[in-house]
C-alpha cells in the first residue's frame, strides 16, 4: 500500500530541501578550496619574487615558463639563477612541509579526537631531534656512516628513522594496553621525555660548533633545499595526503564515536594504525630535511576546522593548503624582516602559533567534539 498523495509530496518536498541544502554547504566548502588554492599559487609567486635581489614577479614567471619550453621574453642570468637554484626550491619545499605537517595534524586531531595532539605532541619532534643529535654530535646513526663525509644526509636518515620509531613505540604501548587514544597519547608524550633527554645530554656533551649547528637544526628552517629535496619529498608526502583522504569517510564516521563507528563496520583500531602511520610518515619525512617547525600543524587544521567544519573530505585537503599558506608566509617574513640576516622559520611560527591559541582559549567555550 502506498504514501497518500500529500504525503509523498511533503516528503519528497522536505527531501528536495535537504539536498539543496547540502549542495549549497558543499558548494561553499568547494569553493573556499579552490580560493586556498589560488591563494597558494599566487603566495608561491609573490614569495618567489620577494628578497634581497632585484627579481620581480614578471621575471619569476618568465623563468618558469622558459624551463617548462615556453618562448618568453629573455632574462638575466643573476635573475634565472636566484629564482631557479635558490628562492623556487626553497619556496617549494616551504610549500610542501606546511601540506605535511598541516595535514598529518588534521587527521591526527580527528583519529585521537583531541584538538591539542599533532604528531609532535606524539613525541615525532623529540624523536627527530634526538636522531638529529646523534648525527651532529656523535657523527652516527642507526644506518652508520661518518659526519664529516655525509653530514647532511646522516642527520636527515637519522631524524627520518627517529621520528618515526617514536610513534612505533606510542603505537607499542597503546596496543599493549588497549589501544585506547589517552593511552597513545600519553605514550608518545612519555616516550618524547625520554628523547628529549638524550638531545641534552648530546648538548651537555657536544663542542662549540656541533652545539651551534644542532641549536640552529632544532630552530627549523629551509637553509638546505634544493631541487633533490623537493623531488623526493613532493611524492612521499601527495601520496600520504592522498591516502589519508582515501580514509575521509571512515574517519567521520569515527567523530561520531566509537561505537558507531564499530556498529557500521569499520575496524577503529586498525584505522587508527593506518591513518596515524601515513601522518607519522609524512611528518617525519619533512622534519628530517626541515628541523622543527612548530604551531603549523596546529594552526592549519583549526582555521579550516572553524571554516569548512570537520567534514575530513574538506578539512584535510584545506589543511594542506592552510599549512602550506602559513609556513609560506612565515618563511618569507623569516627572511625579510631583518635582511639579509635570516630568523629560522621556527621561530617565527612559534610567534605566529602562540598567540593564536591563546586566543582560541579565550574564546572558544564549547568543546571541539561532542
Amino acid at each position: 500500500m502506498g504514501l497518500p498523495a500529500e504525503v509523498a509530496r511533503e516528503l519528497a518536498a522536505d527531501f528536495a530541501a535537504v539536498k539543496n541544502t547540502y549542495a549549497r554547504h558543499t558548494g561553499r566548502k568547494l569553493l573556499f578550496a579552490v580560493a586556498l588554492l589560488g591563494l597558494t599559487l599566487l603566495i608561491t609567486l609573490v614569495s618567489t619574487a620577494v628578497g634581497a635581489a632585484g627579481v620581480n614577479v614578471e621575471d619569476v614567471w618568465r623563468v618558469v615558463l622558459g624551463r617548462l619550453g615556453v618562448e618568453t621574453a629573455p632574462v638575466d642570468d643573476l635573475a634565472r639563477t636566484v629564482v631557479w637554484e635558490i628562492r623556487l626550491p626553497r619556496i617549494l619545499l616551504a610549500t610542501v612541509t606546511g601540506m605535511s605537517l598541516a595535514g598529518a595534524g588534521a587527521v591526527t586531531q580527528g583519529v585521537l579526537r583531541n584538538p591539542l595532539v599533532s604528531p609532535y605532541t606524539m613525541g615525532l619532534s623529540s624523536g627527530a631531534a634526538f636522531g638529529a643529535a646523534l648525527a651532529i654530535v656523535l657523527g652516527t646513526g642507526l644506518v652508520g656512516g661518518n659526519y664529516l663525509d655525509v653530514s647532511r644526509w646522516l642527520i636527515v636518515t637519522n631524524a627520518f628513522i627517529f621520528g618515526g620509531l617514536t610513534t612505533l613505540l606510542a603505537f607499542g604501548l597503546a596496543r599493549f594496553k588497549g589501544m585506547a587514544p589517552e593511552t597513545l597519547v600519553l605514550g608518545g608524550v612519555a616516550i618524547g621525555y625520554l628523547f628529549q633527554a638524550g638531545v641534552s645530554l648530546l648538548k651537555y656533551i657536544s663542542n662549540n660548533d656541533a652545539l651551534k649547528e644542532l641549536v640552529v637544526w632544532l630552530m627549523g628552517g629551509f637553509w638546505g633545499a634544493d631541487w633533490r629535496t623537493v623531488t623526493l619529498l613532493t611524492p612521499v608526502v601527495f601520496l600520504c595526503m592522498t591516502g589519508l583522504c582515501l580514509y575521509a569517510w571512515d574517519l567521520n564516521v569515527l567523530g561520531a564515536g566509537e561505537e558507531v563507528a564499530t556498529s557500521l563496520g569499520i575496524k577503529v583500531g586498525r584505522l587508527r594504525v593506518i591513518t596515524l602511520t601515513l601522518a607519522t610518515l609524512a611528518a617525519s619525512a619533512t622534519v628530517a630535511f626541515t628541523g622543527i617547525i612548530g604551531f603549523i600543524c596546529l594552526i592549519g587544521p583549526h582555521i579550516c576546522r572553524m571554516l569548512v567544519g570537520s567534514d575530513n573530505r574538506f578539512l584535510i585537503p584545506c589543511s594542506c593548503l592552510m599549512g602550506a599558506v602559513l609556513l609560506l608566509l612565515a618563511d618569507t617574513l623569516a627572511r625579510t624582516i631583518i635582511a639579509p640576516t635570516e630568523i629560522p622559520v621556527g621561530i617565527i611560527t612559534a610567534l605566529m602559533g602562540s598567540p593564536f591559541f591563546v586566543y582560541l582559549l579565550i574564546k572558544r567555550k564549547r568543546q571541539w567534539w561532542g
